[in-house]
């Protein structure tokens, strides 16, 4: 079987961003299946795609918003109020449904699609309905606009995340209705996408790698806590908000708090401790050298995967249950909280304590396995839509 994965940003080796680990996750897994894939996509500028021979770049785009200059942000808008489109897809509409079907005829022979996420199947919503494909949502978008609507710091900013909900969630429903087969993230994204029923849908399990970190023989903690993401994106900023205004606050001023990534314009914390590092070398490595990671989403969709690596690497956290979206087993090491007392508490005494490190190999062998049958589910529903769209 030969299938197009058709994505916004095509895999670089560069995985900085929880999207770029899923791809990578999902595209080693249709491969373990037997799949021949190739991946159809923009690069980001500079970048190059780290499997040249199996893909087809449809351009280079930076599709940040918050590095983008105020009259790209506006072109951006002014077209997608124009166009009736989403802030998100309109960015990749430069390229023009012609270009995109020519490089689409230069894989023929293939026998279907992976619609990776809503933004260029969305960008172009009715190219890729002449072959059966397969719809990864990779969250309920159009719930993560309405909570970042609600958490919105400006009446500009709400209405337009209220615009961005309601497209989004009819761009979702068609994508879903159309495909052959959908995979979520997480169990819980199935129903809001109105796809619960399992000949439809599956949930696909992730790894952030594709073999098992080694566990250390011995590690020595530099700081008592570390947090590592992308800041700027809104779901991110709301649960760092969460952490720095209701749970820091509660923490020993003794305890040492590093946050890692990019992270917005005057972000702060009164709280002695805290300290933000901006972008580290090694991401592992400072995750690391923390006696435990706190795991604080509070909104949003899909699946954590920093909490997915925390498990991988056998540390131990304190996690939110919005954290643990997408996870059946809870390691042992791990402390669920929500209240922000109880979480601040739930910190203290783990840090004082020392928890011991879990071998995260199990984790990791178990979400492969558990991937891989999901996989074989909705490969499975492709062959009966090659014979109607055949016929």
């Amino acid at each position: 079987m030969h299938l197009a994965f058709v994505t916004s940003l095509v895999p670089d080796g560069t995985l900085t961003t929880g999207y770029e680990i899923a791809n990578a996750a999902i595209i080693d897994g249709l491969r373990r299946a037997g799949v021949q894939v190739s991946v159809v996509g923009f690069t980001w500028p500079g970048k190059q795609p780290i499997d040249p021979e199996n893909t087809v770049v449809l351009g280079s785009v930076d599709v940040q918003t918050h590095t983008a200059s105020a009259g790209q942000r506006l072109l951006w808008l002014g077209r997608a109020l124009a166009e009736g489109q989403t802030f998100s897809s309109v960015k990749l509409r430069h390229t023009g449904e012609v270009r995109i079907r020519k490089a689409l005829q230069t894989l023929e022979p293939f026998d279907g699609y992976v619609l990776n996420g809503v933004t260029l199947a969305g960008a172009y919503p009715d190219l890729f309905r002449n072959k059966p494909s397969i719809f990864v949502a990779h969250n309920v978008e159009h719930q993560s606009a309405a909570e970042n609507a609600v958490a919105a710091r400006s009446l500009v900013e709400r209405l337009l995340y209220t615009r961005e909900a309601r497209l989004l969630k009819q761009l979702e429903a068609k994508l879903c209705k159309q495909a052959d087969f959908v995979f979520t993230l997480a169990e819980e994204d199935r129903v809001p996408l109105g796809i619960a029923d399992d000949r439809r849908s599956a949930t696909l399990p992730l790894t952030t790698r594709a073999t098992a970190f080694l566990p250390l023989s011995s590690r020595q903690p530099a700081y008592d806590l570390a947090l590592i993401g992308t800041w700027t994106w809104q779901p991110n900023r709301i649960g760092l908000d969460w952490f720095l205004e209701q749970v820091v606050p509660q923490l020993p001023h003794s305890m040492q708090i590093k946050i890692a990534g990019r992270a917005p314009a005057g972000l702060r914390s009164d709280h002695p401790g805290v300290e933000f590092v901006g972008r580290v070398e090694d991401a592992t490595a400072f995750v690391r050298g923390a006696k435990v990671i706190p795991l604080i989403s509070q909104a949003g969709s899909g699946v954590q995967l920093k909490t997915i690596e925390t498990f991988e690497l056998g540390m131990p956290a304190v996690a939110t249950r919005s954290s643990l979206r997408g996870i059946a087993d809870v390691p042992e090491n791990c402390t669920v909280a929500d209240d922000p007392a109880a979480f601040a508490l739930a910190l203290t005494h783990a840090a004082r304590l020392r928890l011991v490190d879990g071998d995260g190999r199990a984790f990791h062998a178990a979400q492969i396995k558990a991937m891989d049958r999901q996989i074989s589910r909705g490969l499975a529903a492709l062959p009966r839509s090659m014979q109607r769209h055949a016929a």
